[in-house]
């Protein structure tokens, strides 16, 4: 970070926007004094805040026991990875508890029944149980919305989301988006929105600043970004994002294609070659159901990679001091679907619809209930523990939170060295080591990310370290499960690209799960919609986009944000109208 200012007015949302590692975090951890430690030094500036308990103060000068009363009350802040910013040890309702009890003068009683509200008003399912609930016992996407429901608890006068909706299927983004601008408008409340997505900001935000390595390159309101950017990275961002209207499976573009740098950071503008729907696509998207029904079609013809039949996961729900059984959560509720070879299946539905757990269960992560998952017509689940070790190189799972998927005390390298000694690939340890090298290039990062240690990279990073990792046993099927939600986009576009490449050049095959439906739109030849642990539609991605089946999918597809000028002066409109106390009327 380097000379930023700027400022954020009450009752405003200011949206923050770049790629991984540009600063957009450390500028907001800063602004707390949350990186007061080396090898991180604030060398200059101040941070003017006006405190309602304090009066005006400079946050960079407030002495320890001063910030602890602003943290978490007058500021507060939703932080990007859920699991290692809740306390393990701790329920889930324990820790939003103790937020209230240590600013709020109110007792335990009414500090549980406020969380429970709180989490209701994050639609987390069963909020009176999950109160009881520890993190590592519920999704990714509703570890993210206690996350939200602690942050908003005493009602901050700056709410600070560094990537609130990362995680979150887009109905709960819908949701969870409408639930911070009531906030705002309730209580006054300034909100620096911080994303790597400008497709998710583009109709809460008043004003965007747009960050590149440190510093921020171009700034102005909504409208005025969207419809005409000016710094060709902004220009690289805004194309980068999979569209609903972006061909499927094609060549996505990269930042690198709008801008060169050169090592004094000088920028020159790059004149890309890119996709704009023209009539022509618009007629094909029609005619995309035709030839949509012929690759299903050929893709019968394909032999069976694999074949899940009837599965069930149920987890036991306990309770009292001998932990009696009282009842089941049907994570996966008789699911029965096929997959070719070579073919992409994305899995879509909100967070707890089961599709994590379906994906975890398919490879004997988690024990199935019941049912029978056939791997090129060989059962998985009565694979001996041996047999099912030395098959595992043929399917892999790319998972959700890469810090908790890799381990720590490994260097890069080692992390993706492991599994090719394991399973004794590539002949030797410098052929290996040199498949390292290649990988990490592959995912966009460079040799000497090698030698290093997990925690010295950005979220992003970890992902593709991740996604490296589960690409070196060069496995036949490979399940990803939101492998690409915590990708600013130009690295997803490139990841995208490279899994495409990847499917072209080896015939592999893909379980994509994600909640961003451009995202499968633009990868699956067949979308699967799951819904409290059962799939209600299913087909080609044209038929599921222009004639949705089920209520449920067509609420996933409303929801998602269009980004079109139109839309972002309409959301603007209603802004201000809310701001003003006018009543809004739906249309």
């Amino acid at each position: 970070m380097d000379k930023v200012s700027f400022a954020v007015y009450p009752g405003e949302t200011v949206a923050i926007v770049g790629e991984s590692g540009s600063g957009k975090s450390v500028t907001a951890l800063s602004l707390m004094q949350l990186l007061n430690t080396p090898p991180a030094i604030i060398a200059g500036g101040k941070v003017d805040f006006q405190s309602a308990q304090l009066g005006q103060v400079d946050l960079l000068q407030l002495p320890e026991k001063q910030l602890q009363k602003i943290r978490g009350n007058e500021i507060s802040m939703i932080f990007q990875e859920p699991m290692s910013s809740l306390n393990p040890v701790h329920t889930c309702g324990q820790q939003v508890a103790e937020v209230l009890l240590l600013h709020k003068r109110i007792s335990k009683k009414e500090a549980k029944k406020r969380t429970i509200q709180l989490f209701e008003q994050a639609r987390l399912p069963r909020p009176m149980q999950i109160y009881d609930t520890y993190p590592h016992q519920i999704s990714g996407g509703q570890k993210q919305r206690v996350m939200i429901a602690m942050a908003m608890a005493c009602e901050p006068s700056i709410l600070i989301a560094d990537e609130p909706t990362t995680a979150l299927d887009v109905t709960v983004q819908a949701h969870m988006l409408s639930l911070i601008d009531e906030l705002r408008v309730k209580e006054n409340t300034a909100v620096l929105f911080i994303t790597h997505d400008l497709g998710v900001v583009a109709e809460i935000a008043d004003r965007i600043l747009v960050m590149y390595k440190g510093r921020i390159v171009e700034q102005g309101k909504v409208l005025d970004i969207f419809t005409n950017p000016q710094h060709p990275y902004t220009k690289g961002l805004l194309a980068c994002r999979p569209k609903l209207t972006t061909k499927a499976q094609s060549t996505l573009p990269t930042v690198a294609d709008f801008m060169e740098e050169d090592e004094q950071g000088n920028i020159r503008e790059k004149k890309p070659q890119v996709y704009e729907p023209s009539l022509v696509d618009v007629v094909n998207a029609y005619v995309g159901t035709v030839s949509g029904i012929k690759q299903q079609r050929d893709n019968s013809q394909k032999p069976h990679l694999l074949q899940v039949q009837d599965l069930q996961v149920y987890f036991p729900i306990k309770k009292g001091i001998f932990s009696r059984v009282s009842g089941y959560v049907k994570a996966v509720d008789g699911v029965s679907f096929d997959v070719k070879h070579g073919e992409t299946i994305a899995l879509v539905g909100e967070s707890g619809s089961g599709k994590t757990s379906l994906g975890r269960a398919i490879l004997r992560l988690v024990e199935p209930t019941k049912g029978s998952v056939l791997f090129e017509g060989r059962d998985i689940a009565s694979m001996n523990a041996e047999t099912l070790r030395q098959n595992r190189r043929h399917f892999q799972m790319i998972f959700q939170d890469p810090y908790t998927s890799l381990n720590p005390m490994h260097t890069v390298g080692e992390a993706i060295l492991e599994p090719m000694r394991v399973h004794k690939l590539y002949g030797n340890e410098k052929e290996r080591r040199g498949k390292v090298f290649e990988l990490l290039d592959k995912v966009g990062l460079s040799a000497e990310h090698a030698q290093r240690y997990l925690q010295a990279f950005s979220g992003g990073q970890r992902q593709r370290i991740a996604i490296a990792r589960a690409l070196a046993l060069q496995p036949k099927l490979l399940i990803c499960d939101e492998s690409v939600s915590a990708l600013d986009v130009s690295v997803q576009a490139q990841v995208l690209n490279l899994l495409n490449e990847l499917k072209r050049e080896f015939n592999m095959t893909y379980i994509f799960i994600t909640h961003d439906l451009a995202v499968a739109k633009h990868m699956a030849d067949r979308i699967l919609v799951m819904h409290e642990g059962r799939i209600v539609e299913q087909g080609i991605p044209a038929q599921i986009f222009q004639n949705p089946q089920h209520d449920y999918t067509r609420s996933l597809i409303s929801a998602i944000p269009s980004g079109e000028p139109e839309a972002i002066i309409l959301a603007q409109q209603k802004r201000e109208a809310m701001k003003a106390g006018v009543p809004v009327v739906a249309n």
